[in-house]
């Protein structure tokens, strides 16, 4: 009864209805939860250190963004990678690309419009509809009502599975609706408790309610940054949980469903909180090896390649567009079309560009030391449970 209550509908099945928070009774910080939470400040707190004195943090946190985005979409089936998304900027290459490319391009493009709105806006539940209806914008769900919270029954299971056979059922809508107006004010209150714990509990209590037909796994990742960006923790967005929730997927649904069924909200508290310190202190490690391997090619370029002010140039646009074509080296140097040619071969001379196409025309070149130090972290593998489908008209729950 502390999280919430299992509740029989009159279609035979068993839904959710969640408790408001914070829970009752409150928190128990015991010396694992302080140590936890000790440690998962400091190593917050380095991250957003160690990114302030990166040459341009702006072009480390775009990349990490793709790299999020990413490993989100992959936790709900999608089998882009780094290297689709970095294609499909460079090239547009829109025939060859897999289809669910776009529902990573549509996560990024939903985090910045979240970051962007949040200044002067607060963190609501209108924001997060409109963050949703960005995030499937003509992709799979774009029909499950984009932008809109539910107004019929959904669930989690096997895909495929009917609602009988579910793993797990939110509330009804009619229920839902008081329980995301608690939400909601839960969102607003920035003084009962500490904030990684008031992300950990919003993140859980917003998967627990599930109010959207799909989308809410990405939606309730985004709302963990998002949090952090308005609660001033984090100057930037650098710290995504999606790596370690995908690599450690089972025990997150298990520690999801212990907070439903037994109210172990400090299971799962103590699981979020490991999660921020080993994804902020991985975070730091690739912002410190950013600013090695950088200096290191800045060191080479000057060296071995003294006869163009151009070099430095490029060499700095890798870390914005580490995939990139002659024709975007020439329009962002501002140069002819043979000059950016031979920079880029000088470049692939160098040992910094690899040609990754094999072609005469069109060529496409990559900055692979810049992208092995984000793809080393993919996990190959099965995803999770997946959100059940639209009921029909014969199978949706009305009280």
């Amino acid at each position: 009864m502390r999280a919430g209550r299992y509740v029989r509908q009159l279609k035979g099945y068993s839904a959710f209805i969640p408790e408001p928070l914070p829970p009752d009774p409150p928190i128990e910080m015991d010396d694992e939860m302080r140590r936890l939470l000790s440690r998962a400040d400091r190593a917050l707190g380095r991250l957003d250190g160690v990114a302030s004195v990166l040459p341009n943090p702006d072009l480390f946190v775009a990349m990490y963004v793709r790299h999020e985005a990413v490993m989100s979409s992959q936790i709900e089936g999608t089998q882009s990678t780094l290297g689709d998304v970095l294609e499909f900027e460079a090239a547009g290459m829109r025939d060859s690309r897999p289809k669910d490319v776009e529902e990573v391009v549509n996560y990024v493009g939903a985090l910045n419009y979240g970051l962007e709105r949040l200044n002067g806006f607060p963190l609501c539940l209108r924001l997060l509809r409109e963050i949703h209806e960005r995030l499937l914008e003509g992709v799979r769900g774009q029909h499950r009502t984009p932008g809109e919270f539910r107004t019929s029954q959904n669930w989690l299971g096997p895909e495929g599975c009917l609602l009988s056979e579910a793993d797990y059922v939110p509330p009804p809508a009619h229920e839902m609706k008081d329980s995301l107006g608690n939400l909601e004010e839960f969102l607003h209150d920035e003084e009962s408790l500490p904030v990684l714990l008031h992300c950990a509990m919003a993140h859980a209590q917003f998967e627990t309610i599930h109010p959207f037909l799909d989308g809410n796994g990405r939606v309730g990742r985004l709302l963990i940054t998002l949090l952090l960006c308005q609660r001033g923790v984090l100057g930037r967005p650098l710290l995504y949980l999606s790596y370690y929730l995908r690599a450690h997927r089972a025990m997150y649904y298990d520690r999801l469903t212990a907070v439903r069924n037994d109210g172990d909200w400090e299971g799962w508290i103590k699981f979020f909180l490991r999660g921020v310190c080993e994804t902020s202190e991985s975070a730091t490690a690739t912002a410190r090896d950013i600013l090695a391997l950088r200096e290191a090619h800045r060191e080479r370029i000057g060296r071995e390649y003294t006869g163009s002010a151009y070099g430095l140039r490029l060499l700095d646009y890798l870390y914005e567009r580490p995939l990139l074509t002659i024709g975007l080296a020439r329009k962002e140097l501002g140069c002819a079309y043979t000059t950016a040619s031979k920079l880029i071969e000088r470049f692939v001379g160098l040992g910094i560009l690899e040609e990754i196409t094999g072609r005469q025309r069109n060529r496409r070149y990559s900055y692979r030391p810049y992208l092995d130090l984000f793809e080393r972290q993919v996990i190959p593998g099965p995803v999770g449970p997946r959100e059940g489908g639209v009921p029909t008209t014969e199978s949706a729950e009305t009280p």
